[in-house]
């Protein structure tokens, strides 16, 4: 098995950053539920020097089925979360799921 990542880019609304972060960061929100799969390895977020309101996370999952597992036994879950955390963000792209 090869590790599986997924890969989002987001532009922040610059009074939302803190909370943005909470949300998107290691410990957040989002890796709050993405940790209710064995299949979780963990969260990057990763910030942009260049442009101070882009973010790209980087979630790594053990496989690709781990990671389609999870969305299927809690799609709802995630979809709830995305639409608390959508006033975060000015546009958000997936940028790709990429394996090694």
């Amino acid at each position: 098995m090869a590790e599986h990542v997924v890969v989002w880019e987001f532009w922040v609304r610059p009074e939302r950053r803190p909370e943005f972060v909470r949300h998107y960061g290691p410990h957040g929100n989002w890796a709050a539920l993405f940790g209710r799969s064995p299949g979780f390895l963990g969260t990057l977020l990763l910030h942009d020097r260049a442009q101070e309101l882009r973010y790209v996370t980087i979630d790594r999952w053990a496989d690709a089925e781990s990671y389609r597992a999870f969305r299927a036994l809690h799609g709802h879950e995630y979809a709830e979360l995305d639409r608390l955390c959508e006033a975060l963000t000015t546009r958000e792209a997936a940028l790709g799921e990429f394996s090694g």
